[in-house]
């Protein structure tokens, strides 16, 4: 768990945070192996054991002062008693990971719920969009292809295709066999039938170290729908909107059904990759594109403004009920066109997934990509809280994560990587700050709950040459980091303390939110406004030039000599400025695009 603050000594008061100018917030990679120094944790067991504080439900952490029968939480300083097996255990140190260090790994018990050999296998499903050409498709057949190489034996592979209608493949038999489902017409329509009904799931999902080859010839028959097989949906339009062929809306909708624990089916990690080829224009989730013609000048309209909100709820709630599902919706979308990613993005970063834009397939990295995103390490079902000391607490959180509708900076993950990076802003509980108690500084805590598969062991049976297909087994741990900051008493030790990169990203996240919020045109002059304020305040407390005094006059300085730590900081924003990011829609950049780029630098940790 990597954790970074984009100043490493924290203002003192709200004064001294609003004349420093610096964003003040923090940015951590759960899943990372290290630290940000380089150092694992350290590993131990029994993490249901683990105190936790009456007060702030804190853990208990190397950082908290401990007596023979009681301990003082290092957050907000509750005494809280031990009990006489906790006392014990802490009477041997040596044993204990959480009192040698303040960053450990403990494993937790299992629920014990479900059969674990099922559970602990990991289902990967395609969704291939037919309504597409055969270029298209036969770099899906090399995405998967690749795909196929990257995935673990005892992974469950199952292959959908959606188009006016919804097929199942069945790769377990001497040839595939596909079962076809009719998509429904109207905007608010279902399929007519269950997937389960119409091929049960254990049919679908083909363990890949004993199908890969069947997979590979069912992906061989992949062709495009024909013209004359949607002549009938084209023809018909809803609201003035022509109908096409891509029922994509509707196909996701069952397959996080049939995938969900509804028929008793729980996994470990169930992930979707989605290929599209364009908008979906059919069914329930279609996408009117026509917004993307309308000529907004000409009315006096923020373009960018009116083509970066979703138009539709639709995939918003459907990612809510993936959350639910444990079901992690990747989409790769290969396309030229307007396909309103805007409206589309939900269904994957809020369900823990990735979004990928690809203009074309001639120089698309499709098949590289997927590959490298399979064979990272990955946690699953994850659940991550932030706790701080009572004088400081989160403001607005950032990343691909599902916010939890009960608690306050709880946010679930469905698929986290080793990447995957999550920022918080801080902001002050009263103007005190940390100035009335020094003795006690300012602490924050990250738990983060994952599930991880253990690989497997051959196991010899007793007395036999024979083995054992390979057992695969899920492990429940707890993350626990808890840190402790210095706070700086003026300016300039706010400023020597300043960390470049955790302050561009805490940046991206506020433009990109002020871009959703009120158009990119405000999000660029949030920034421009941001630097403009730095600079008089840097000069203001290096006395450089003093404002507001008459007869002050000298040049500025721009380039920020006496402090190194913020020198990158005008190149950063001048191309930040430049970035496709923060150009106009009359300037050539594409509203698809630009989503994508929203949703690739959220997850980023570093921009340099």
């Amino acid at each position: 768990m990597a954790v970074r603050a984009s100043v490493s000594r924290f203002p003192s008061e709200a004064e001294v945070q609003e004349k420093g100018g610096l964003p003040w917030g923090i940015s951590v990679t759960p899943f990372a192996a290290a630290d940000e120094t380089g150092t694992r944790p350290v590993y131990g067991t029994d993490g249901d054991l683990l105190p936790r504080c009456e007060n702030c439900w804190a853990y208990f952490n190397a950082l908290c002062e401990m007596e023979q029968w009681a301990w003082n939480c290092a957050l907000c300083g509750t005494l809280n008693g031990l009990s006489a097996q906790m006392a014990a255990r802490y009477s041997l140190p040596q044993s204990c990971p959480e009192l040698s260090s303040s960053f450990v790994d403990l494993e937790l018990q299992d629920d014990g719920s479900g059969n674990e050999e099922i559970r602990a296998r990991p289902v990967y499903v395609a969704a291939v969009d037919l309504s597409a050409s055969e270029e298209f498709l036969e770099l899906v057949k090399s995405a998967l292809l690749a795909a196929l190489e990257a995935l673990g034996p005892g992974s469950l592979f199952g292959l959908i295709t959606f188009s006016h209608k919804i097929g199942l493949y069945d790769v377990q038999g001497p040839v595939p066999v596909v079962k076809h489902i009719f998509i429904p017409s109207d905007l608010d329509g279902r399929v007519p039938i269950e997937l389960e009904d119409a091929m049960p799931l254990l049919s679908f999902l083909a363990p890949v170290e004993n199908y890969k080859d069947c997979i590979a010839a069912a992906l061989e028959t992949l062709r495009p729908t024909t013209s004359w097989e949607r002549t009938t949906a084209a023809g018909q339009g809803i609201d003035g909107v022509l109908l096409g062929g891509r029922g994509f809306g509707v196909a996701m909708d069952a397959l996080i059904s049939y995938l969900g624990p509804e028929y008793g089916n729980t996994f470990a990690l169930a992930r979707v990759f989605s290929f599209l080829s364009g908008p979906p224009d059919y069914g329930a989730g279609l996408l009117d594109t026509r917004r993307y013609g309308e000529q907004y000048a000409s009315k006096g309209e923020d373009a960018d403004r009116a083509l970066l909100p979703e138009q539709t709820p639709f995939y918003k709630d459907l990612a809510a009920v993936a959350v639910q599902a444990g079901v992690c919706i990747d989409i790769f979308a290969v396309t030229n066109e307007y396909t309103d990613l805007a409206s589309l993005k939900f269904l994957s970063i809020e369900s823990g997934g990735s979004l990928f834009l690809y203009s074309s397939t001639d120089d698309s990295t499709l098949p590289q990509d997927l590959y490298r995103m399979l064979s990272r390490p990955y946690a699953f079902a994850c659940v991550l809280r932030l706790r701080t000391s009572p004088e400081f607490r989160p403001g607005r959180s950032h990343g691909h994560f599902f916010p939890d509708p009960q608690y306050e900076n709880v946010q679930h993950i469905i698929c986290c990587d080793t990447y995957a990076t999550y920022a918080y802003d801080f902001e002050f509980e009263n103007n005190n700050g940390f100035s009335r108690n020094s003795d006690a500084p300012p602490v924050l805590q990250f738990a983060f709950q994952y599930t991880i598969i253990v690989p497997p062991e051959e196991i010899v049976k007793k007395g036999s040459i024979s083995l054992d297909r390979p057992k695969y087994s899920l492990k429940r741990r707890l993350r626990i980091r808890t840190l402790q900051y210095g706070v700086a008493r003026n300016i300039n030790e706010l400023y020597d303390s300043a960390d470049t990169e955790v302050i561009l990203s805490n940046l991206v996240h506020k433009v990109i939110s002020a871009s959703l919020e009120q158009g990119v045109k405000e999000g660029r002059l949030l920034l421009h406004d941001w630097l403009v304020i730095l600079t008089a305040q840097y000069n203001d407390a290096y006395k450089i030039v003093e404002f507001g005094k008459p007869g002050t006059t000298g040049p500025l300085d721009v380039a920020f000599s006496h402090c190194p730590q913020l020198q990158p900081l005008p190149r950063l924003i001048f191309a930040l400025l430049r970035s496709p990011l923060l150009r106009l829609h009359e300037e050539g950049v594409h509203p698809d695009y630009r989503i994508y780029l929203q949703c690739l630098f959220r997850s980023f940790t570093s921009y340099n």
